[in-house]
């Protein structure tokens, strides 16, 4: 990662932060864990050696709060086995069933020749910061996902 990425970091957690206090917490005052699984994805600059089916299965607990803790399993884009542990935010909207959530944590599973396709995966596990776009009905739950600059996921899931 360039030095200059740094500050555009710092700007994407003050955002953060500024976007927690406009946007109030789910109605549910227990929380709720959320399972889910991948259905499509699509690399913007596709290459031969990219997997598009990452049989994703994921787990994460959304507390009332808005915080969202997690963990995932996937195959990434070249079709290594891949583990990603996490911690967030979800920043429900008042009047509709869409959120936004922004979660940040470590991915371990790119080996070999691929290691260097993700940035700071000096030692096998690289820090990640994951934004998604998220629609609910009842317990039903999907979600686009924005994987770095390379892909976009598309997920679905129940609450629970």
């Amino acid at each position: 990662m360039k030095k200059s990425t740094l500050p555009g970091l710092l700007f994407l957690a003050q955002a953060s932060a500024a976007l927690a206090g406009e946007m109030p917490a789910a109605n549910d005052d227990k929380g709720f864990w959320y399972a889910q699984t991948s259905l499509y994805t699509r690399h913007f600059s596709p290459d031969p050696d990219h997997n598009n089916h990452q049989d994703l299965i994921g787990l994460e607990r959304n507390q009332a709060s808005g915080l969202v803790i997690g963990g995932a399993t996937f195959r990434n884009s070249f079709s290594q086995r891949s583990y990603y542990a996490y911690a967030g935010k979800r920043y429900d909207m008042a009047d509709y069933p869409v959120y936004l959530k922004l979660t940040g944590g470590v991915i371990q599973g790119y080996r070999g020749e691929y290691r260097d396709k993700i940035p700071l995966n000096r030692f096998g596990v690289a820090p990640v910061i994951i934004p998604s776009v998220g629609a609910h009905y009842g317990p039903v739950a999907a979600e686009v996902v924005l994987l770095g600059f390379n892909a976009a996921m598309v997920t679905t899931g129940v609450r629970f």
